[in-house]
């Protein structure tokens, strides 16, 4: 059986590490410990780049587990298609959609009418919800 479950956030730099949070309490509880690490860091690309471009309405997270893939997503109202950037070797910043498409198995954008866009991730996983007797991925 599917699971899903979300959280908004304000739109605040300390958001992220919460949201960081709220993610790995999610993947803790539904025993998703295969990739972990590249979902919280996604998230945190993705979240962050929220927080400096999205209104002041902040952003929801949405976590998702079916079968043997799990997604992430941020929705946010901030206008614009985010698109990985080219930094050169002295930039500081611009580098977050490139490790985002690193490390997930799939991202994409989707933009909302009138405002706003959720940017999602999406992971194949050990993990499944699958019911017993069933054959797994």
């Amino acid at each position: 059986m599917p699971r899903s479950v979300a959280q908004r956030f304000p739109r605040a730099f300390d958001a992220v590490p919460e949201a960081r949070s709220f993610l790995g309490d999610v993947l803790k509880e539904w025993k998703v410990t295969d990739r972990s690490d590249d979902v919280v860091l996604c998230l945190a690309e993705v979240a962050a780049n929220a927080v400096r471009h999205a209104t002041r309405s902040g952003f929801v997270v949405e976590v998702s587990l079916d079968d043997c893939r799990l997604r992430v997503e941020v929705h946010d109202a901030g206008p614009g298609v985010p698109r990985p950037g080219q930094p050169s070797d002295d930039d500081t910043d611009g580098r977050g959609l490139l490790i985002v498409s690193s490390l997930a198995d799939g991202w994409g954008v989707t933009p909302h009418n009138p405002c706003g866009k959720t940017v999602w991730t999406e992971f194949k996983t050990d993990q499944n919800t699958t019911p017993i007797g069933v054959i797994p991925c």
